[in-house]
């Protein structure tokens, strides 16, 4: 069953960052697209302004590949798509798939998006509920709205969860005294 999304959305997919829960990955990957127009390709997708975007050019389905070099653990995926300005160049259906290689990939997720307008959280999740290990996350644009051919997406990111490990945890200490020991210069 796909995800369902509508209208405007109050995500900020900096959050997670900020408050140190999430870390962006997407610059660790290799990003490819099935198709673009000369001047809106990849580094539009990741430049982190809202007012470039992507935009295929070719058949449907419309495909962004994101190969990392080694396994990785993926929480959540952002997209940010505008209606208002893309109108029938705006995903209607897109699905997101994981996989060690373009051969065997599954489908971990599908959403509909009605009119969106901000950015879209879609949790990766597998079937038991944890955050997927992949070397590999496929966007799929299935459909537009309006039945446009050719799609705008205007940006991506992708999180994960950061590890907590002893060394970088910060020891919680009761007493003053104990407490000036807690940083190493």
């Amino acid at each position: 069953m796909a995800l369902k999304f509508s209208g405007g959305h109050d995500i900020d997919p900096y959050k997670g960052e900020r408050e140190g829960n999430l870390r962006e990955v997407g610059n660790q990957a290799v990003w490819t697209l099935s198709s673009c127009k000369a001047g809106f390709g990849v580094e539009q997708l990741r430049d982190n302004s809202l007012d470039t975007y992507w935009q295929s050019d070719g058949p449907q389905p419309h495909l962004i590949n994101i190969q990392f070099r080694r396994k990785t653990t993926i929480s959540d995926i952002c997209i940010y798509a505008d209606y208002k300005s893309d109108e029938s160049y705006t995903p209607n259906r897109i699905s997101i798939r994981a996989g060690s290689h373009l051969n065997d990939l599954t489908e971990v997720e599908q959403i509909e998006l009605s009119e969106p307008g901000g950015w879209i959280l879609v949790p990766i999740k597998d079937s038991q509920s944890k955050s997927v290990r992949t070397f590999m996350i496929q966007i799929a644009v299935i459909s537009n709205h309006q039945n446009g051919r050719d799609t705008h997406m205007r940006q991506i990111k992708i999180h994960s969860p950061v590890q907590n490990t002893s060394i970088a945890k910060t020891p919680m200490f009761s007493s003053v005294d104990a407490s000036q020991y807690s940083c190493i210069r």
